[in-house]
């Protein structure tokens, strides 16, 4: 078959971080970079030189060679460009969240629903190997009946006021991945939940947050995120792990953003892997999305639409839920101007912002 013709909206990190992969693939045909930006489309046009660079997106939508649209602006404009590219009949690729608030984003997936169209989010957890790895072994019984689910990441970036303004606190924008990969695992709505959560360096929007609840089918859970991992630490680290216990046995992962290690302790195997992380896992999105568009037959793993709003709803009311307990603010403003200071200086770090 020949290749996918896709344009892409928004020329950001993300943005570039998807042309990369789809580049390599050999699978898809770059015709549109959009970006209301000088310097980002300049930025463009030097890497993707083959590629239509634009300004206007209804360009896009009205070339009936588009099959594909990737959509990498801020959140408050994929509403309308989803509502465009259902109309035009094109499919979509989407950052997450899929609209600016949860009311837009449940009027989303009704566009979505029953138009034919495929449609995908990067809730990136799900394409990862090591989750699927895990999933694996826990569906084949050999930690018994899944019981609990207990998931942290927390780095030190962002700092507050470094990109949130459309996104929401860390545990919406960064935190509805684990809501919605602990989700995936229960195989389960949830059903209840208590927060607890900390404002740091006076910032106004809590920083850190850990959830506890249960799902619709008895799995426990218990969530924990924030951006307060030793910003000021001489040499900075992290703590990211998932453990998942059962009533047999259980599978646990950590990784240092380069290397992912899996644990699997079983009734009949105990196996540990170490590979790859494998980062934002845009490849693996892109190839799935590729092979559906090309047979028609459909992906369950691919995270759509309705993924990504119930992993925004709930992390809202999680973040909603935290805000009706007592919630401390520790640190002061002097503080969080030294973090970020030192943050416009850094060269390697978690989650510097690209200058544009």
């Amino acid at each position: 078959m020949g290749r996918i013709c896709v344009a892409l909206i928004g020329y950001g990190r993300m943005g570039e971080m998807y042309l990369d992969a789809m580049t390599a693939s050999g699978r898809w045909n770059l015709k549109y970079i959009c970006d209301k930006s000088p310097i980002a489309r300049e930025l463009a046009a030097a890497k993707f030189p083959s590629a239509e660079i634009i300004d206007n997106e209804d360009v896009i939508f009205a070339d009936s060679s588009v099959r594909v649209v990737v959509l990498c602006a801020l959140a408050d404009s994929r509403m309308g460009q989803i509502r465009k590219a259902v109309a035009a009949g094109k499919h979509v690729i989407s950052e997450k969240p899929i609209a600016a608030d949860v009311e837009d984003e449940a009027e989303v997936v009704e566009m979505l629903r029953g138009s034919g169209l495929v449609s995908a989010v990067n809730l990136y957890l799900r394409n990862s190997w090591y989750h699927h790895v895990m999933k694996d072994f826990v569906d084949s019984g050999e930690i018994g009946e899944l019981a609990i689910l207990r998931i942290c990441h927390m780095t030190p970036g962002l700092a507050p006021g470094e990109g949130h303004a459309y996104e929401g606190p860390p545990f919406h924008d960064c935190g509805m991945h684990y809501v919605d990969i602990a989700r995936w695992y229960a195989g389960s709505e949830y059903k209840t939940w208590h927060s607890q959560a900390l404002r740091m360096w006076d910032w106004k929007d809590p920083w850190w947050l850990q959830c506890h609840g249960t799902f619709e089918n008895g799995v426990v859970f218990d969530i924990t995120q924030g951006f307060v991992y030793g910003q000021m630490s001489q040499n900075q680290t992290h703590n990211s792990y998932i453990d998942i216990i059962g009533t047999k046995g259980i599978a646990r992962m950590t990784h240092d953003f380069r290397t992912a290690t899996v644990e699997l302790r079983g009734v009949t195997r105990t196996e540990k892997i170490e590979k790859p992380f494998g980062g934002k896992n845009l490849d693996v999105l892109t190839t799935r999305f590729a092979d559906v568009v090309e047979t028609g037959v459909p992906d369950a793993s691919l995270p759509d639409a309705e993924d990504a709003f119930i992993a925004s709803k709930v992390s809202w009311a999680m973040l909603d839920d935290a805000w009706k307990h007592e919630m401390p603010s520790i640190g002061d403003n002097a503080t969080l101007e030294a973090i970020r200071e030192r943050r416009r200086n850094m060269t390697d770090g978690y989650g510097l912002l690209k200058s544009r």
